[in-house]
C-alpha cells in the first residue's frame, strides 16, 4: 500500500468529503493533513488508497473515525498561563462594564480552554452575566467537552497553569477526583453552551464580546485563515476582543486594521469603534 498519499491523491479526497459530508479540508495544511491521514491509515487495515476512500465514503462511521484522526483535539487548561492572566487582568475589566456578556471559544476541543475561561470569569466577578459558546467541527470532541471529565494525572500541570495564570482560589475545588479521573464542577457548565460549528463552511455565530480561537488557524490555509478571520471580526461587537494562538497574528491580515494587541506578544487584538 502508499502510504503516503500523493498531492493529486489527496486533493480527490478531501473533494469527495467535501461533497458528501459537507466537511471542507481542502484549505487545510496540505503537510498537517497528510501526517494525520498516514496515520489513520496505518489503524484503518485499508490496502491502498482507494479502498480507503471507498470506505470513508460509504460508511459515515468510517468517515467519522476519519474525522477525529484529522482534528487537533490536544489542549490543557490555562494553556500560555501569561494569555490567561492578560484575559483575567486586562479584558475582564471590559467585559465587567456589560450587563451581560457573550463570548465565543472556536475550535474549543475537548473544552479545556474553554473551562478555564469560564473559571476566570467566575472568578472575576462575572457570575451569572455571560453565556460563552464552546465549538468545535468534531462532534466527539465536544461530546468529551460536554462531560468535563480529563485523566486525574493532568491535575497537577492544570493546577500549575492555573496558580501561573493568577487563580484566585484553590484549582482543586473546581473537580472532584474519582480514581483515575477528575469531573469538573458541574456550575462551570451552567453557562456553557457546546455546539458544532465549521470554520470552512458554517457562518457568523452572533455579536460576540469576547472571541476565542486558539492554535487553530495554524493549521489553515491562507484563504481558510482569511475566511475564519472575517467570520469572528463580523461576529465580534465594536470594542470587543479576539484572542489567538502564540504562534497566530493578525499581522498583514484583512481585518489587522481594525484591531491593536493590548499587550505585546499576548496575541489578545482589540476591536476599534469604527
Amino acid at each position: 500500500m502508499n502510504s503516503h498519499p500523493d498531492q493529486a491523491e489527496l486533493a480527490l479526497l478531501l473533494e469527495a468529503i467535501a461533497q458528501t459530508y459537507g466537511y471542507d479540508f481542502r484549505e487545510y495544511s496540505e503537510a498537517s493533513l497528510q501526517r494525520r491521514l498516514v496515520q489513520w491509515l496505518s489503524r484503518s487495515g485499508c490496502s491502498c488508497i482507494e479502498e480507503a476512500r471507498s470506505r470513508i465514503l460509504g460508511d459515515p462511521e468510517v468517515f467519522e473515525g476519519l474525522l477525529r484522526g484529522l482534528t487537533v483535539n490536544v489542549s490543557e487548561m490555562f494553556r500560555d498561563p501569561q494569555v490567561f492572566k492578560a484575559l483575567r487582568e486586562q479584558v475582564t475589566p471590559h467585559l465587567k462594564t456589560y450587563p451581560f456578556v457573550k463570548i465565543w471559544h472556536a475550535g474549543c476541543a475537548r473544552g479545556e480552554e474553554a473551562y478555564s475561561m469560564a473559571i476566570v470569569l467566575e472568578e472575576e466577578g462575572l457570575n451569572g452575566r455571560y453565556c460563552l459558546y464552546a465549538t468545535d467541527v468534531n462532534r466527539e470532541a465536544l461530546s468529551k467537552a460536554r462531560e468535563g471529565v480529563f485523566p486525574v494525572k493532568d491535575m497537577q500541570l492544570f493546577t500549575r497553569n492555573y496558580q501561573q495564570s493568577g487563580g484566585r482560589s484553590s484549582f482543586s475545588d473546581y473537580y472532584t477526583a474519582r480514581y483515575d479521573r477528575a469531573l469538573l464542577s458541574p456550575l462551570l457548565k451552567q453557562r456553557m453552551v457546546f455546539a458544532s460549528h465549521n470554520l470552512a463552511v458554517d457562518h457568523v455565530f452572533g455579536e460576540m464580546q469576547l472571541v476565542l480561537c486558539r492554535n487553530v488557524l495554524i493549521y489553515f490555509k491562507k484563504q481558510l485563515k482569511d475566511r475564519a478571520l472575517r467570520l469572528f471580526d463580523n461576529s465580534l461587537a465594536p470594542g470587543g476582543f479576539l484572542c489567538l494562538g502564540m504562534q497566530e497574528t493578525l499581522d498583514g491580515r484583512e481585518i489587522a486594521p481594525r484591531y491593536r494587541e493590548i499587550a505585546p506578544g499576548t496575541r489578545i487584538y482589540r476591536k476599534g469603534y469604527q
